[in-house]
């Protein structure tokens, strides 16, 4: 079984996150439990174990923003993560499919993809697999997978 690496979300330190070199050059793939997100996945674990390298598996956890109202204080913002990373952590420890593949687990919070984008950038990421997304938000704001795509500095393989 492969070490699981959660990492705080939220934290910003002013020196670039350690990585572990194991991850180096590896495969950055989005997962969020989706059915989309399931079979990029499943496309990243082959394609980790063709280039013998390691998978950086990324949860971009929700953030509900939680105003809180002292008296007359202005508002305070609390971020209130949800949990879904510990259930997605403890699905992948178990998950007979990541056997033979050495992968990592990197909780962020914030947006989806300057998250992905970021993480593949610390692990110098040979290629970033997402999942598309279907619905109207997706066509109205555009999609996490179309804006990864333009912006990211490495490829960038949709799975649909």
């Amino acid at each position: 079984m492969a070490p699981l690496d959660v990492q705080v979300p939220g934290l910003q330190p002013s020196v670039p996150r350690p990585c572990d070199p194991a991850f180096q050059h590896g495969v950055v793939v989005g997962f969020d439990g989706s059915l989309s997100s399931e079979r990029a996945l499943a496309y990243a674990v082959g394609m980790a174990r063709r280039s013998r390298c390691g998978l950086v598996i990324v949860h971009v956890a929700n953030r509900l923003p939680a105003t809180v109202w002292a008296g007359c204080e202005p508002p305070v913002f609390v971020d209130m993560p949800d949990h879904r990373s510990e259930v997605l952590g403890l699905e992948l420890a178990c998950a007979d499919f990541l056997a033979g593949v050495p992968w990592i687990l990197v909780e962020r919070g914030g947006d989806i993809c300057h998250e992905i984008e970021e993480v593949g950038k610390e692990y110098a990421a040979d290629a970033i697999v997402v999942g598309t997304t279907h619905g109207l938000l997706g066509r109205i704001f555009g999609t996490v997978a179309g804006r990864l795509a333009r912006r990211a500095n490495r490829p960038v393989i949709v799975i649909p």
